[in-house]
């Protein structure tokens, strides 16, 4: 008789996790509480699909900060490499782009999802889509609560020989994830780390005739750092918001910000001009001409923009001297208030404990159920590591529940 599996939630990991038990000849289904899948997948590529990165194992590892020893092995089982080979067997070739990220060839979400939902559906996976898990029954089988068109809700219980829990964590909730599994989980006694929103916006005070000006405008290549954090600087270009500051670069120092913020206060340094040292700012600053005005100073020595000025200017009164302004730009204040909301985050930190998990991430309180995806406590910036670490979780869940099933 084939052995079953369930696998809660229809996400890259849940996916990914189905399809492997399925080659293994494993009656799988996949449960989920939206009414189609793979949607926060499928806004990941709204504006390409950024599926991983070709980085050097060892930066790619640090993108992942505190969790890259855990998720190291992990990665050795579906790594980079793995997942730009499953690409090409949808028929979606991986491509390296110009920045090292690693994109499908059509650079949408779209195609391939299309395309691995056929191959699922090939394999015998089933999907049993609007249905919500609860947590467990008094029999410890899984408890779903299936939403039909009319609203009403109908309480099934289920029982599979292996689990693997894929649901997520906290972020765009609208998509499926909203961390409800977390209450079902401490019930059971099992240690979990609080969602927290990462790879988000920060809130920041501004002037409103700044906000007015400038929301919606970049700050070009730029570094930032968190005052006193002792972290590694992140580069890139920062969006201004109407309430603060978003973009690439922000969403990569987002452990240190919360950490300054838990602290009681967090202020960012935007390096404006991270290509000179002081000493060269120095040097192009001494030599103003008389009768400029300090923006023109500024733009004829240094090249900085409007909103650049405009940033210095938001750190209060502007220096005259040269070498007090070659520092302030290199390191211009900007006080953080708050991160934004996490229904707004395009990702979460915090989840279960790995504690909680073996080395195959099966529950040590539930044998025969495994975790995989964001459910686990990890976080990592965009560029394709937040993808590749649920697709290689994933797969580590379920080759764990594979030998699980083989056991004597």
């Amino acid at each position: 008789m084939k052995r079953t599996a369930a696998v809660v939630g229809g996400g890259p990991a849940g996916l990914i996790a189905a399809e492997v038990l399925a080659r293994a000849g494993v009656t799988a289904t996949v449960y989920d509480r939206m009414p189609s899948v793979p949607r926060k997948f499928l806004l990941a590529g709204h504006g390409g699909l950024n599926i991983t990165h070709s980085e050097d194992r060892g930066p790619f590892l640090r993108r992942y900060g505190a969790s890259a020893d855990r998720l190291a092995p992990m990665l050795d089982v579906f790594g980079p490499a793995d997942l730009r080979a499953w690409c090409d067997g949808l028929g979606e070739p991986a491509f390296v782009g110009t920045s090292g990220r690693v994109f499908p060839r059509s650079f949408r979400a779209t195609p391939l999802a299309r395309a691995w939902l056929t191959r699922l559906a090939e394999l015998g996976v089933r999907l049993e889509r609007r249905q919500r898990w609860t947590g467990w029954d008094a029999d410890g089988r899984l408890r779903f609560v299936s939403a039909t068109e009319d609203d009403d809700e109908t309480a099934t219980s289920v029982t599979a020989d292996a689990v693997v829990l894929a649901l997520g964590g906290a972020s765009w909730p609208r998509l499926g994830s909203d961390g409800g599994w977390v209450d079902a989980f401490v019930g059971r006694g099992i240690a979990v780390t609080p969602l927290q929103p990462a790879n988000v916006g920060l809130r920041v005070d501004w002037t409103e005739p700044f906000a007015e000006r400038f929301a919606g405008t970049p700050l070009k290549n730029v570094t930032l750092r968190v005052r006193g954090s002792g972290g590694r600087p992140t580069s890139g270009d920062a969006m201004v918001t109407r309430a603060g500051i978003e973009g690439g670069p922000v969403y990569a120092i987002g452990a240190p910000v919360r950490d300054a913020l838990a602290g009681g206060g967090c202020v960012l340094e935007v390096d404006l001009r991270p290509g000179l040292d002081v000493g060269r700012l120095v040097g192009k600053l001494a030599r103003r001409r008389p009768k400029d005005s300090v923006s023109n100073w500024l733009r004829r020595a240094v090249g900085l923009d409007p909103v650049a000025l405009a940033l210095l200017r938001e750190a209060g009164p502007l220096p005259q001297d040269a070498a007090a302004m070659a520092a302030l730009i290199k390191a211009v204040p900007v006080a953080v208030t708050a991160t934004m909301p996490i229904e707004r985050a395009i990702s979460t930190a915090g989840g279960v404990a790995w504690e909680e998990v073996d080395e195959s991430l099966m529950l040590r309180q539930l044998p025969g159920t495994f975790v995989g995806g964001e459910m686990l406590d990890w976080e990592a910036p965009t560029g394709g590591y937040l993808l590749q670490a649920s697709f290689s979780t994933g797969v580590v869940a379920a080759r764990g529940a594979l030998a699980w099933l083989a056991r004597p």
